[in-house]
């Protein structure tokens, strides 16, 4: 069911007490998820953007923060790290660490036995999604890799628009163009294009086949097109105007300059020797300008449109998961110190039951079956 859940920008910092306080019980809550479930079920539920939402607001986030991506992310990064037993790693994450990737990859490879050329290539392709082949005007900023030992992996990403002060969280679960996301939370992006879409699917071949064609014949495709949009208003040109489009114009319907930094990267792309549309989301020098140069060559010259459609996804009712233990910022009421520490405490006791054996996990099963209860009786 399409929806949107805003995420403004927030600039506070978690007080180190409270962030304390909200490792703990993340990790209680990750612990007893591994030991009942494993580690492929806490990748499953990070892959969806509302179980995410809801383990941000039990741990004392707002339910509106953008900083909740960063939060959550980092804590996980902290409690996977400490212990590589739990079987599942955070790599990457906000602004520059998401440059010790590759590193980390390395060093995830060797704890799990994993390829990290694989690891680092699933990375690309995820980034190059949200950064190029979608483009709905926001700029990544963060992009952590979660891995399991037994090879299976995720990204989450977000992306800010300065403009609007808004931010939007992707969860990438298939590493190919097509779809690839689970989910996608923010808001309406007004200016899109969209080459990940299943409609886009015959556009990507086109690009695949004309950067096969080497870079002169691009820029020779590229200015026949431009002439042939010149002097069109764009959807740019309505949107700071204020009138509404009519319904055949494209934010891609404008010229592209033929700079030099666009021939470098065109070049680049070409000379990368592309077969199918993977080796296109890896080639070295393919950003966003290429990427619309394409869809503009694709569609003026050849008639193959790519998608406007915005893969925003999963409406987030944003009181449902807000009345666990408050919030850093005060909503719906400040962040609870003492409960959160006492449902850290029993869900500690809970792991610990756990580990000693069958019987004890389902008398543990049983004691959170009827604390549920209970919770849902107060309601």
């Amino acid at each position: 069911m399409p929806g949107i859940a805003d995420l403004p920008l927030h600039h506070g910092r978690v007080p180190q007490w409270m962030l304390e306080v909200m490792t703990k019980l993340a990790r209680a809550i990750i612990d007893y998820i591994i030991e009942v479930k494993g580690p492929s079920a806490v990748l499953a539920m990070l892959a969806d953007p509302l179980w995410f939402q809801a383990f941000n607001n039990v741990i004392g986030m707002d339910w509106d923060s953008s900083g909740s991506t960063t939060v959550v992310v980092g804590i996980l990064k902290r409690i996977t790290w400490e212990d590589h037993d739990r079987g599942i790693l955070v790599l990457g994450g906000k602004g520059s660490n998401m440059k010790k990737l590759p590193e980390e990859a390395e060093r995830a490879g060797e704890a799990y036995g994993l390829d990290p050329l694989e690891l680092r290539r699933a990375s690309k392709i995820a980034a190059r999604v949200d950064s190029a082949f979608l483009q709905d005007g926001y700029e990544l900023y963060i992009h952590a890799l979660v891995v399991t030992r037994t090879g299976e992996y995720i990204v989450v990403q977000q992306g800010m628009n300065t403009a609007n002060g808004m931010a939007r969280r992707y969860h990438v679960t298939r590493f190919d163009l097509e779809e690839p996301h689970s989910g996608v939370a923010g808001s309406r992006a007004s200016i899109l294009l969209n080459a990940t879409a299943s409609e886009s699917r015959e556009a990507r071949r086109m690009y695949v086949d004309l950067v096969q064609e080497g870079p002169r014949r691009i820029v020779r495709y590229l200015e026949e097109a431009n002439r042939m949009i010149q002097g069109r208003p764009s959807l740019l040109d309505y949107v700071s105007s204020g009138r509404d489009p009519p319904p055949r114009v494209k934010p891609y319907y404008r010229p592209i300059k033929p700079s030099r930094r666009l021939l470098r990267s065109v070049e680049a792309v070409a000379n990368y020797q592309v077969v199918d549309e993977r080796d296109l989301a890896v080639a070295p020098g393919l950003g966003p300008r290429v990427v619309r140069a394409l869809a503009l060559i694709a569609d003026i010259l050849y008639g193959v449109p790519t998608s406007l459609r915005d893969p925003l996804s999963h409406p987030l009712d944003p009181f449902a998961y807000s009345y666990a233990i408050g919030g850093k910022d005060g909503v719906p009421y400040p962040f609870d110190r003492e409960t959160a520490l006492k449902a850290y405490q029993f869900l500690w006791e809970a792991v610990e039951e756990a580990r000693l054996g069958v019987e004890t996990k389902s008398r543990v099963l049983a004691r959170l079956r009827r604390l549920v209860r209970s919770l849902e009786a107060n309601i």
